[in-house]
């Protein structure tokens, strides 16, 4: 079952979860004009498509991921049954190169035959040149996108103001600067919060919208423009160098995304040896990237691991991330049970 329903938009087909979210266009207009020196041709050809190709005479729906690379060079990824997290069948992925052409097209070429990008479409052509069919562009939107705090929730930021942390400063048009550390320390949680990463076509790996959420500033769960990436342990979702995400659920840079996380802290006894390790869900854009899972030792460059409460970290690794619509609630202290589940339960596990 798709997880998303789409709303037809001139030639741009939006995938809108729940309610459409007809706001996009204004945070679309913000984010350009914060980054209109950067942002080319390039920046609308990139994006998320997906349609029908007819492949041995059945037609099969499928996605397509292109990924402005710079000074006209593109790479793509092919999702049989659709993008991820909407469709894919986890396993058939197909990658494509190519550059822009004088027209303004991409053409891209793989093994088994290439697509050619333009005016929000790629149409899909075998090796023979025979075409296979048309894909559309889309634009989704995460499932928790503008979640509203529950009651009892704990806003950290609203836009108004950065008072609930250390050195946090604010934008004009009311977004928070990575680098900013909560006042506050804390243990059990759950934490939903937006961020979005720049649009920096050129640059590479860990250098391309880093950033991270930094849970008891010993956790990371890693913030990067991962668009059209395998979805490894040091990218986006990743919890750093120490577990991949199940799925690479990466929109395109400048798109607003989602994580929703529940965390429980480790517990240690009177001694101070530990007993049992962090775990935690992480909700990417909607899906769970990370389910119940154990966080055997810090991250990276965290604090080591110990009995005491911390803050939330949202780490400035030099790019301009940025982030709105933070709050937690935090969460009585859970007792682990002897079939190594957390009595208090998972409220984002299905």
């Amino acid at each position: 079952m798709p997880l998303y329903r789409y709303l037809c938009v001139a030639s741009t087909v939006v995938a809108v979860v729940w309610a459409p979210k007809l706001a996009a266009a204004a945070d679309a207009k913000s984010a350009a004009s914060q980054t209109a020196a950067l942002l080319d041709e390039d920046f609308f050809l990139q994006g998320e498509y997906a349609g029908t190709i007819v492949a041995d005479g059945v037609p099969a729906w499928t996605g397509l991921q292109v990924v402005a690379l710079g000074n006209g060079d593109f790479q793509a990824v092919e999702y049989a049954g659709g993008l991820p997290g909407n469709g894919w069948d986890m396993r058939t992925r197909r990658k494509y190169t190519g550059r822009k052409s004088s027209g303004g097209k991409v053409e891209l070429a793989g093994s088994t035959g290439r697509f050619v990008v333009f005016k929000g479409a790629a149409a899909a052509v075998d090796a023979q040149g025979k075409s296979l069919g048309r894909l559309k562009k889309f634009q989704r939107v995460s499932q928790t996108l503008r979640a509203a705090p529950p009651p009892g929730a704990l806003v950290l930021f609203s836009g108004r103001d950065a008072r609930q942390f250390k050195s946090g400063i604010v934008t004009p048009d009311h977004l928070l600067v990575a680098g900013a550390e909560t006042n506050k320390a804390f243990q059990d949680f759950t934490l939903h919060l937006e961020f979005r990463t720049p649009y920096m076509a050129a640059a590479r790996e860990q250098g391309r919208g880093n950033s991270g959420v930094y849970i008891q500033g010993r956790y990371e769960v890693q913030i990067l423009d991962s668009f059209g990436l395998e979805g490894a342990d040091n990218e986006c979702g990743g919890l750093y160098k120490q577990r991949a995400p199940l799925l690479n659920m990466c929109f395109p840079p400048l798109s607003w995304q989602t994580y929703d996380i529940d965390f429980t802290a480790p517990r240690f006894d009177a001694s101070g040896k530990k007993t049992q390790n962090a775990r935690i869900t992480v909700r990417h854009n909607g899906i769970v990237i990370h389910k119940d899972a154990p966080l055997t030792a810090k991250t990276g460059g965290g604090a080591q691991e110990g009995p005491d409460a911390r803050p939330l970290l949202l780490q400035d690794h030099g790019n301009l991330v940025h982030f709105r619509n933070i709050w937690l609630v935090e969460r009585p202290a859970a007792a682990y049970s002897q079939a190594g589940v957390w009595s208090a339960g998972c409220s984002l596990c299905p």
